[in-house]
Order: structure tokens, then C-alpha cells, then sequence
């Protein structure tokens, strides 16, 4: 089966390799129109920073470890 959008893919890799830590996880909740990104697996904030344009920004300490973004299909 044939990657549709193989391109946009790999187009993430100079993102990813930019990420803390070298490492993304995503999901998108599409009911709820939220998209997750993560910089560890499985680390929980111990703080957060809602920003102007509806991003939270998670903490665990002062590493960043993950960004929430809402309203994410009108970006």
C-alpha cells in the first residue's frame, strides 16, 4: 500500500530532529479537534502554560515535554 503522503512525512524529519530529546509523539483528537505532541513517552507534565493563541505548553520541571494544541484543524 502506496503512502499517500510520503512527502509531507518526510518533511517532519529537520522537526524531529530538532525536538527535545530527538523524539515525537503525536495523536489528534478529532472529536475534540485537539493534537497532541510529545518530546517523551510517557512523562507527565508537572506544569503548564496556556499561551495567547490556545497552546498549551507542558513541563516536567523546566524541560518542555509536550505541547497541546486546540482548534488544531483551523491552523
Amino acid at each position: 500500500m502506496a503512502l499517500k503522503n510520503l512527502n509531507e512525512y518526510l518533511s517532519l524529519i529537520p522537526v524531529v530532529r530538532q525536538c527535545p530529546g530527538g523524539s515525537l509523539w503525536s495523536s489528534y483528537d478529532e472529536e475534540g479537534d485537539v493534537l497532541y505532541v510529545n518530546f517523551r513517552e510517557s512523562v507527565p507534565a508537572t506544569d503548564s502554560e496556556l499561551t495567547d493563541d490556545d497552546i498549551i505548553l507542558r513541563y516536567d520541571g523546566d524541560d518542555l515535554v509536550g505541547i497541546t494544541i486546540l482548534h488544531a484543524s483551523k491552523r
